[in-house]
Formats: C-alpha cells, structure tokens, sequence
C-alpha cells in the first residue's frame, strides 16, 4: 500500500501543471485552436485523472495517513519553501506553454517525463518537493527536534503558515526524515 501512497503523493506535487495543461486545453478548444479529437480527449481524461489521483494522494498523506504522532519539541528550524519551490514552479510553466495537445509526440513524451521523474522522486523520497503544498498555504521547514526519548532528529516538515519555536511540544507524523506535517488535530 506505501508504494500506491508514495506514488500518488508524486502526482500532487504536479497538480498545478496538470492545472495549467487543463487550462490551456480548455482555452484552445473555445478559441478553436484545439481540433476536439481522440488525442485531445485521452490527453483530457489523463490530466483530469492526475489531477484527482493527486489531490486523493495528498488528502490521503496529510489526512488519512495511519502514522503515529509522535510528540517532539522542535529546537530549530529553518523555511526553505524557496530553494524548491520556484525551480519546480518554472518547470510547470515552461512544460504547459510548450506542450501541444494535439500531437502524438508530445503526449507520449509527457507520459515518460511524468514517469522519468516520478521514478527519481519515489526513489529517492522527495517527497518534500511539492509546489502543491505550498500554493495551499503550507511551508516547508528543515527542523531539528528532540523526541521522547531524549534523543534528537533532523527532518523536512510541512507545516500551515509560519512555525514558531516556543519550546513547547507539538505532535508531528514523520512518514520519514524527508516528509512530515506538523499534526494539528493533536495538542
């Protein structure tokens, strides 16, 4: 089931490509740039049930996500929601802008660039590369923190608006070092 999971969380961080590649179709057809064919249906299809399988991915990570809350003080942090953000952010753009929904050639090679990427980013869990996450609002933190057991951590943590230190213990799921939320539903 963690690799469905992980997948999944990989098709959220492109949600708003896929967005712009939707937009872009829907314009084209009302303008009548787009021939409304079986390449641009199944191009359509494929982005709309990204966009699902994405937002399905991330409610399910964020939400439906069985890993215990552990509680932690976090002793430091740093946001570095920009050193990710942007050069993923420009990929999106320069991808819907160039992509023609109406050959063959491009649909096939989104399909692998989708996949080539996908595979680096499960691979190698980085999964804290979500522009998705912060168009909602999330930012993205490097943290120390000590656990329960007196022991201290490092890992990259999603957390809603701005983290504060106050040196008092707050409730984390770490799906791993790479991908955390602060978990608000415990105080």
């Amino acid at each position: 089931m963690k690799p469905l999971k992980n997948i999944l969380l990989y098709f959220s961080a492109f949600v708003p490509m896929y967005f712009l590649i939707i937009t872009k179709f829907v314009f084209g057809i009302i303008s009548k740039d787009i021939e409304f064919g079986i390449l641009s249906i199944c191009t359509f299809i494929l982005y709309i049930s990204l966009i699902i399988l994405g937002i399905l991915g991330l409610i399910w990570n964020i939400f439906w996500n069985k890993d215990r809350s552990q509680k932690v003080v976090i002793t430091s942090k740093q946001n570095i929601t920009d050193q990710h953000f942007l050069g993923y952010f420009s990929l999106f753009v320069l991808f819907a802008l160039t992509f023609e929904l109406t050959k063959l050639s491009m649909f096939i090679v989104s399909i692998l660039i989708i996949t080539f990427i996908g595979i680096v980013y499960v691979n190698n869990q980085m999964y804290y590369i979500n522009p998705f996450l912060n168009i909602l609002g999330f930012n993205f933190y490097e943290i120390n923190y000590i656990d329960e057991n007196k022991k201290e951590h490092s890992a990259k943590m999603f957390y809603r608006g701005l983290l504060q230190l106050n040196n008092k213990p707050v409730y984390i799921k770490l799906k791993n070092a790479h991908f955390s939320f602060v978990d608000k539903n415990r105080k």
